[in-house]
């Protein structure tokens, strides 16, 4: 009897751990998603229909506009930020990298690009996720994606390195242009077959 409750038990994740030991975990009996903060790992909500839309839509439109260039969009990337990055792997949406994928790769290389979809039960966790994206040297632009309107922010490091006080606010009407793949599109474009368009 004493058996079968041991079995039947969660396993439950260490208290804390590092990216190597994060990487080596099987993950916990609920078959849910986590992604490492600071040495503990953080269980991720299932998206929503519109998340998961806005995210395909992301993954295709790029991914498209990409083909030839020697750069690929990810979904659900590791991403290692600078600092602290023996204690976190974000898991953000999707992000772009030129570099080559390896065998074994878990981590995307100098990510140039991060693009996050705010989920209402999740937005503060992913805006703490957007200053460990942007201590990597490699990223040049965060985009943030809302799920519940047509509308984005999108942080841009400018020519010296720097980051904005505050990103640009945009919404119907206005366009995404990210100028370090070279692309401009309507933000609405990417809203295609959500509740949100129609």
């Amino acid at each position: 009897m004493l058996s079968w409750i041991m079995v039947a038990l969660p396993k439950l994740a260490p208290s804390r751990m590092t990216v190597a030991e994060f990487l080596a975990w099987p993950g916990d009996d609920t078959g849910a998603r986590f992604e490492l903060v600071d040495g503990e790992p953080r269980a991720m909500a299932p998206a929503s229909g519109t998340h998961g839309t806005l995210q395909s839509n992301f993954a295709r439109l790029l991914g498209n506009h990409l083909v030839g260039t020697g750069c690929r969009i990810v979904t659900a990337p590791g991403i290692v930020p600078r600092a602290s990055a023996a204690m976190n792997m974000r898991i953000p949406d999707l992000a772009i990298t030129c570099s080559p994928n390896e065998a074994g790769e878990r981590a995307v290389p100098n990510p140039i690009v991060i693009i996050e979809i705010l989920s209402p039960s999740n937005e503060a966790e992913t805006r703490e996720n957007v200053w460990a994206y942007a201590s990597i040297p490699s990223v040049q632009a965060i985009l943030l994606v809302r799920s519940t309107e047509i509308a984005a922010e999108l942080l841009v490091r400018d020519s010296d390195g720097d980051w904005p006080a505050q990103p640009l606010f945009l919404g119907p009407g206005h366009s995404i242009a990210l100028d370090s793949i070279g692309y401009a599109a309507a933000l609405s474009d990417f809203y295609e077959d959500t509740h949100l368009t129609r």
